[in-house]
Parts: structure tokens; C-alpha cells; sequence
């Protein structure tokens, strides 16, 4: 990926983070998941995962060396392990709350708490996540160590992927917080990028 691609790709990865607590309805009931913001946000946030990933395999070429190569590793496999509960709780979750309110059957509703809290599920969730902050770290380091972009370009980004599981158990302002949190780290990632590549091509003139 050329710097820029992979500039944009933090900046919208960054802007869709932020996207998904603010639009995502903030409670956890049939309404909520069955409304078209909780569909909407929750591809937000996958459609950011993926980003996530791509960014830092451009990092990756940018930077050349092993440990953002690993750290591009990390962070795809932490995207792979996370989205598949993402896609339920967006998908799934949604056919669930539709047929509770149209059949007037809140029993249904119990199916909802069976699959976020199963074992295999959340396990799952859980290590992609940890993955998830890892990448983001490594790449921060490797940016640190290269010398290439400035040494705290990945900080605040690797910062709110640390955070990524313990914000969710606050009140949901912090979430929405935790949102911009992020977008703050991918825009600042995305303007270190875009300044490299400028620089690059004045050289190359």
C-alpha cells in the first residue's frame, strides 16, 4: 500500500471507530437491537477492524522492518478471531429482536444472552481483542524505534485499542469517548503517513 492508501485507511478506520458507540443505540434491550442504528454501528466497527488491519500492513511496507510485519500479523489475526462475534451480535442479534417485538415474545430475547455469553463466543471475542491491542502496540514501537514517522504517531491509536475491553464496562458516555479516543489516534497516524509520503515524492521530483 502506498502511504496514502495506508493513510487513509487509519483515518477512516479511525472515523468508523467512533461511528460505532456514537450511532449504536446505548441500550441493550429488543428496541435497541432491533433498529437499523444497532445494524449501522455495528458494521461500523467491523468495516474498522478490517481497516485496522490494512493500515498496518501499509505500516508494515512503510516501515520494513520485523516487528511491524509481526505487528501487522497480530493485528489481522485479532480482527480474525473478533469479527465473527461482531457479525452475531449485528446479524444475529438483530433477527432475534425483530421476531421477539413482531411475535410478542420476550422469551426470545434469552437467546441473545445464551450466544454473548457462551463459552466459545466470548473466548473468542476476548482473544481477538487481546490481539487487537497487542498489534497496535507493536506497531507504535516499531514506529518509535524506526525513526521513519514521528515517535508518537501510533501512541494515542495504541492506546485506545489497550483500552478496548475495559470500556466496556463503563456508563456508555465513556464509550462514545473511547470512540473519539480512537479516531483521535487514526487521524493522527493517517497526517504522520500523508506528511512521509509528501516528503517522498518532493524527493523523487
Amino acid at each position: 500500500m502506498a502511504p496514502r492508501l495506508t493513510s487513509t485507511a487509519f483515518a477512516t478506520g479511525g472515523v468508523l471507530f467512533f461511528l460505532y458507540p456514537a450511532i449504536r443505540p446505548s441500550g441493550d434491550d429488543a428496541l435497541a437491537m432491533a433498529s437499523t442504528a444497532w445494524v449501522t454501528g455495528h458494521a461500523a466497527a467491523m468495516l474498522g477492524f478490517v481497516l485496522l488491519g490494512l493500515a498496518v500492513l501499509g505500516l508494515h511496507q512503510e516501515l520494513g522492518d520485523r516487528l511491524s510485519l509481526r505487528a501487522a500479523v497480530v493485528t489481522w489475526a485479532g480482527a480474525g478471531l473478533t469479527l465473527p462475534y461482531y457479525g452475531a451480535e449485528d446479524f444475529g442479534l438483530y433477527v432475534i429482536a425483530q421476531r421477539s417485538l413482531r411475535d410478542g415474545t420476550p422469551a426470545l430475547m434469552e437467546l441473545a444472552g445464551e450466544f454473548r455469553y457462551g463459552v466459545v463466543p466470548v473466548t473468542m471475542f476476548a482473544a481477538g481483542l487481546v490481539l487487537l491491542a497487542v498489534g497496535p502496540v507493536m506497531a507504535a514501537v516499531s514506529v518509535w524505534r524506526s525513526g521513519t514517522l514521528p515517535r508518537w504517531s501510533l501512541t494515542v491509536l495504541a492506546l485506545g485499542f489497550v483500552l478496548f475491553i475495559p470500556q466496556f464496562f463503563g456508563p456508555y458516555p465513556l464509550r462514545v469517548a473511547h470512540g473519539a479516543l480512537i479516531m483521535i489516534g487514526g487521524l493522527r497516524a493517517a497526517a504522520a503517513l500523508w506528511r512521509a509520503g509528501d516528503r517522498r515524492a518532493l524527493r523523487s521530483a
